[in-house]
């Protein structure tokens, strides 16, 4: 069995006053600091000794901290950051991130944002125009059900923009909302410049396993293949739901009756080209992380 090589969805932050408000309704395992050392120590469990960093929080001063954090972690190899992409601010911001090697994408937690046109914003299209640009993927978290069908419309709109569906969108278990989300994902998927992350599936307790966990399984290869499908732990968002070895544990068998070259693009290759790790970095290739 091929072990995950890079996990594509990873999450880091220092929980104080005024700062990562979501985390007040979390579950009290995810309320305290999460640092590198413990993220390691989480990858660890599964072998795993590369990971992207995400955003957890629509402020400037989050990506900052993953770019301190990852200066003394080598085992990060890119971040997933933010920019206000609602205001103009967004080019100044982009182009302040072009000069960090490391900032690899951009994210807005779409869920919490009250707009459900938000993907729709004239402005916002203009941001992500520049996103492209810049040779930045574009991230989506928990898109179903507000958001899928803007991702689709994006998508279709921005054929240069590189658009990734976090946790598949966040599949429904009930059945007529899991037809309607397989429906508005396979429009996704079906334009070339989509992929998906397989992350975040989970149920209560634990990760999300037996016939559900294989029939959004299948739907997610049928619609993407598996050379447009990443591996993501998304931890320590797992904690509450066994951690980050029973989440990949519960995918494993899935993933074992893909052939060798499909295992690799799915637990690393699809990443690195994603993110262009071979390459040289996107944006200006100025500066390092942490500069």
């Amino acid at each position: 069995m091929i072990a995950p090589t890079i996990d594509a969805h990873l999450h880091l932050w220092r929980k104080r006053p005024g700062r990562y408000r979501w985390l007040e309704k979390a579950d009290p395992a995810l309320q305290r600091d999460v640092t590198a050392t413990d993220a390691q120590a989480a990858l660890a469990t599964c072998g795993v000794r590369q990971a992207i960093l995400v955003q957890a929080e629509d402020t400037i001063a989050d990506t900052e901290e993953m770019l301190a954090a990852a200066g003394r972690a080598p085992w990060v190899v890119g971040i997933v950051g933010w920019v206000r992409l609602d205001s103009a601010e967004a080019d100044g911001q982009l182009e302040n991130w072009a000069r960090h090697r490391l900032i690899r994408g951009i994210r807005h937690l779409v869920h919490d944002d009250p707009r459900d046109d938000f993907l729709d914003l004239p402005q916002v299209r203009r941001s992500l125009r520049r996103v492209a640009s810049r040779g930045f993927v574009f991230e989506v978290p928990d898109a179903w059900p507000r958001h899928l069908g803007a991702v689709g419309r994006l998508a279709a709109a921005l054929p240069d923009l590189t658009v990734v569906v976090d946790h598949l969108a966040k599949p429904p278990l009930g059945e007529e909302a899991y037809g309607a989300w397989r429906a508005a994902l396979y429009d996704v998927a079906r334009r070339d410049n989509t992929v998906a992350k397989v992350s975040g599936l989970y149920d209560t307790p634990g990760p999300l396993s037996g016939g559900a966990l294989r029939r959004v399984w299948d739907d997610a290869l049928d619609m993407f293949g598996p050379d447009r499908l990443l591996w993501g732990g998304d931890w320590p968002m797992s904690i509450p739901h066994g951690g980050y070895r029973p989440t990949w544990e519960a995918l494993r068998p899935l993933v074992a009756e893909l052939s060798v070259g499909e295992q690799e693009a799915l637990l690393g290759g699809t990443a690195r080209q994603l993110y262009r790790l071979d390459d040289d970095p996107p944006g200006t290739g100025l500066g390092t992380a942490g500069t």
